[in-house]
This record gives C-alpha cells, structure tokens and sequence, in this order.
C-alpha cells in the first residue's frame, strides 16, 4: 500500500478577504474531490492571501498514487487566481 502526501503553499495576489480566499480554495477543493483524494487547510487559516493545503490519496499500486497527484497538482497550477508558492510530494 502506498501513501501520497502532496503539500501545496497558495498565495492569492487578488483576494481582498478571507471570503475571496474560502471562496477561491471551496472552488479548489471540490475539483480536487473529482480525483478520489483527502485534502485540508493545514495552516494560514487566518491568513487571507495564504493557504498551506495538505491532500493524500492511497491505493497498492505507486504509480496510480503519482498520476493522481500529479493530476491535483495540475488542477492547482490552471487555478487562475492563485499562484504556487511551493509544492512537495511525499510518498509512505
């Protein structure tokens, strides 16, 4: 059985608010659901133009794990507003 732990660090240039933020992340979130993954604010909660996004996902076999990472991954980089300050992808 393998783990997946993708780490994404968000900042949004354009939010004026938390609820542009929440708003932006709901939006997010719910695309990233499609794919069969957990994922939570981990941190900057009380930040409106800053969010640490923890997603996991877990199957037997490893390469499925990295396809459906990298197809979050991929949702997050096309998210018109907001910019990846930082990724990291771990596997257990």
């Amino acid at each position: 059985m393998t783990v997946g732990v993708l780490t994404l660090d968000l900042f949004f240039p354009y939010a004026h608010s938390l609820k542009d933020k929440r708003r932006i992340l709901r939006g997010f979130k719910d695309r990233a659901r499609r794919h069969n993954v957990a994922l939570a604010e981990i941190d900057f909660q009380d930040l409106w133009q800053r969010a640490r996004i923890g997603i996991v996902t877990v199957n037997s076999q490893p390469s499925v794990v990295e396809d459906v990472l990298g197809r979050v991954l991929s949702d997050a980089r096309n998210l018109e507003e907001t910019e990846i300050a930082g990724q990291e992808i771990r596997y257990v």
